[in-house]
């Protein structure tokens, strides 16, 4: 029975036969992947669905927009449609400009103000040696500082005039510094010589 069994298995015409068995799976197989080729891409979403239209229903998407797409979202989807994005804008814009305003209004810089506060004091003596009046005027000033940071004053200059001519200079450094919105009272003397061309008076 081992001698028949063998015989059987090596018979030339049982080799044929599952050779060409196999030839029929083989194409079996190759028609079976070309059917599936050539069916076409559908979404099955739903009855109302519709075409891909990136892909036009193929399924497969150009080789030169393979960089381009990111992703394949519904119109639908909601993360396409934030909400109250025209008053975030707005106020955004509304912030920003009322933020610069603020900014220039605070930093950018008012005038000083300088204010005759009136003369003090006011001594005379008449000077013999020169033959000159000789005056010592006090005044003060009042310095108004309207910025919203700290002005320091480096120098103050005060002349006194009589019928257009200058009879008297004073000059002070280092004043001092004055607060914001604040004013400061400053005092000051200058001496004038009255003589020679003012020696009528």
């Amino acid at each position: 029975m081992g001698s028949v069994l063998s015989l059987s298995v090596n018979d030339p015409a049982s080799r044929q036969r599952k050779k060409a068995e196999d030839d029929d799976d083989l194409l079996d197989s190759r028609d079976r992947v070309e059917d599936i080729a050539k069916f076409p891409y559908v979404e099955f979403t739903g009855q109302d669905s519709i075409t891909c239209p990136t892909c036009q229903g193929t399924g497969c998407i150009p080789t030169e927009q393979v960089n381009e797409l990111v992703a394949l979202i519904p119109y639908s989807d909601q993360r396409l449609r934030p909400q109250r994005t025209k008053l975030y804008v707005l106020l955004s814009v509304l912030l920003c400009l009322l933020v610069s305003g603020l900014v220039v209004f605070f930093l950018f810089p008012h005038s000083v103000l300088v204010d005759d506060d009136g003369i003090k004091v006011v001594q005379v003596w008449f000077d013999k040696k020169n033959s000159v009046v000789v005056l010592a005027i006090t005044a003060t000033l009042r310095i108004r500082n309207s910025n919203f940071y700290s002005v320091t004053v480096t120098s103050l200059t005060s002349q006194v005039q009589y019928m257009n001519t200058v009879v008297g200079t004073q000059q002070i450094t280092n004043v001092s510094s004055i607060q914001p919105l604040s004013d400061k009272l400053v005092n000051f003397t200058v001496k004038a010589e009255l003589g020679g061309p003012f020696s009528y008076m």
